[in-house]
């Protein structure tokens, strides 16, 4: 299992719900949360074998910055 976090532009719970569909429909997913109080409007993802890359691209096509941060 892996867990990914992100930067990225979601900064309201209106756009945590436009995006919400695009992250449960990966089964792959186990879980997501954002924490919309950090600064980064951070992305938490829990997963099997999902590319970084693939979550970055879900939200740019929802029209959202979203950038995996190292740790």
């Amino acid at each position: 299992m892996d867990i990914l976090v992100f930067t990225t532009s979601v900064t309201a719970p209106e756009q945590i719900t436009r995006v919400q569909p695009l992250l449960t429909s990966v089964q792959a997913i186990e879980e997501w949360n954002f924490d919309l109080e950090d600064c980064d409007n951070i992305l938490r993802v829990v997963s099997h074998d999902v590319s970084p890359r693939y979550i970055e691209s879900l939200l740019h096509n929802a029209g959202f910055l979203c950038t995996e941060l190292e740790y």
